[in-house]
């Protein structure tokens, strides 16, 4: 995956160590012949199924740069509806031996046009996949993601546990 400008900018200084980084991803569905369909993305470096996500530029709303993703990842427009949720995710080590933690914010949001195609080299396959029928192999809380996006509006989740 690309990293952006101001973490290789960042990792002149610091080398491998610890980075803590603001995360986005949202939730798109949209209304499908059998029920809601959530808008998915392979990752190119894990293989794995997940939400449209990113990094948070400096200075850029979480917000914003979901829909930002959602373009450059999937050529789609979306607008956001909600937030969901905001998680720190555990901490991560790259291959490269890059350190960085995520403070994540989860957003429900809609199509509003575009033709869901992959966009750029950070996915390998783009779809639109049934809420109860979610491919594999997936990132590990892809399911409990969807789920809360599939539910009526509640409380703003601080955990996906």
């Amino acid at each position: 995956m690309p990293t952006p400008d101001f973490i290789t900018e960042l990792r002149r200084h610091v080398g491998h160590s610890p980075l803590w980084l603001v995360g986005t991803a949202a939730a798109i569905l949209r209304a499908g012949d059998g029920g809601p369909e959530v808008l998915l993305v392979r990752r190119s470096d894990t293989g794995e199924w997940s939400l449209v996500s990113g990094i948070v530029d400096p200075g850029e709303h979480p917000a914003d740069t979901i829909v930002r993703e959602a373009m450059e990842e999937a050529g789609v427009v979306i607008e956001v509806e909600r937030m969901l949720w905001l998680v720190v995710d555990a901490p991560i080590t790259y291959p490269n031996g890059d350190q960085c933690q995520y403070l994540n914010h989860g957003f429900l949001a809609r199509c509003t046009s575009g033709e869901a195609h992959v966009g750029d080299e950070e996915s390998s396959e783009v779809g639109w996949f049934p809420v109860g029928s979610l491919p594999t192999p997936q990132r590990h809380d892809l399911e409990k993601m969807v789920a809360i996006a599939a539910d009526p509006p509640g409380d703003l989740l601080f955990a996906l546990e």
